[in-house]
């Protein structure tokens, strides 16, 4: 039996960069999509003092951002007792379905559960799932 093959990340380049929210969120929720995304940011790691995001783009039709940041961070939330340190992706992947899954709870859409969805099995393959995981559980 072989295995589907492996999700792949793919790092959206500068000149696509600003299709890519409406892409995924729509114009209405764009803003909202990245502003939640920074402020998870901010309420999960001391160490995210704002900057640069990465974004990517998922083969399985996923999203998340993740800040450039080249050293591991540390991650809290305190709604389940968390705690550890990630790199920046890792992090980034947790913010982005914190995010995900606000939007889908306010929206009631299938298109961000779907969103939130491909992200959460990206997240179950990358090499950091259970930090992943345990910071969403």
């Amino acid at each position: 039996m072989t295995l589907p093959p492996k999700i792949e990340a793919n790092l959206v380049p500068e000149d696509q960069r600003l299709s890519v929210l409406p892409h995924f969120f729509g114009f209405a929720q764009m803003l909202r999509a990245e502003a939640l995304t920074f402020g998870y940011m901010a309420k999960l790691s001391i160490d995210y003092t704002g900057g640069y995001w990465h974004y990517y783009k998922l083969d399985n039709g996923g999203f998340y951002m993740a800040p450039a940041i080249d050293t591991p961070m540390r991650v809290e939330w305190i709604g389940n007792g968390y705690q550890g340190t990630m790199s920046s992706d890792a992090a980034g992947i947790v913010a982005t379905l914190f995010a995900i899954n606000q939007l889908a709870d306010e929206l009631r859409t299938d298109a961000m559960v779907e969103l939130y969805h491909a992200l959460l099995d990206f997240g179950t393959e990358h090499a950091e799932q259970a930090a992943i995981l345990s910071a969403i559980d």
